[in-house]
């Protein structure tokens, strides 16, 4: 009758319901307590399952050849150029990749296996950057392979390209250059 009039509760059912509400706030944070252990279980599991020895290897490659391939493609522009205004023009091919690689990494991560990941990882102006995106999260040693096969053959093939450019590039100094003066000197036979 009391509980209907009023908003308080008599002083003996209070003392009766502090108990309850107390194991009821203990239990609580127990199963708080369990959920963030198991979270952390699944983390350190996941931590422990990625093969460093492959992943630090694998950095160590790709950041090198990676290095490489781009130092050979700069290289290439600054001996097609006289300044670095003229440089403007050709440096955004060059650069998309990279930007481009950043971008996908991000999806990469969501799905290492699936179609956009296995391009992007073998084509050696993004490989560097997809690739170790896709090694903690586990890739088949094929695709590891193949992608490493690739960037160094595009190495070997834009140092190529970069010493013709080089050779017919040094000696039009002072000459405005364009794409079709650059297929110009690559096509051009000896």
């Amino acid at each position: 009758f009391q509980l209907a009039f009023t908003n308080q509760l008599p002083k003996d059912e209070m003392q009766k319901m502090i108990p309850a509400n107390s194991q009821l706030t203990i239990e609580a944070g127990e199963e708080e307590i369990a959920e963030q252990d198991n979270d952390m279980a699944r983390i350190f599991e996941a931590i422990n399952s990625i093969n460093y020895e492959v992943m630090i290897l694998s950095f160590l490659f790709f950041f090198l050849a990676g290095y490489l391939l781009y130092a050979a493609l700069f290289a290439a522009i600054g001996s097609a150029v006289d300044s670095e205004a003229d440089t403007q023009q050709f440096m955004m091919p060059v650069t998309i990749p990279l930007i481009l690689s950043i971008v996908i990494a991000q999806f990469v991560i969501q799905n290492p296996d699936g179609p956009v990941a296995f391009w992007f990882s073998i084509i050696p102006l993004t490989s560097p950057v997809v690739m170790m995106a896709r090694i903690p999260l586990g890739v088949p040693y094929f695709d590891l392979y193949l992608s490493m096969g690739l960037l160094i053959l595009g190495f070997i093939a834009t140092t190529w390209l970069a010493a013709k450019i080089y050779r017919t590039g040094i000696l039009m100094y002072g000459k405005k250059v364009n794409y079709k003066e650059i297929w110009k000197w690559l096509i051009y036979k000896r």
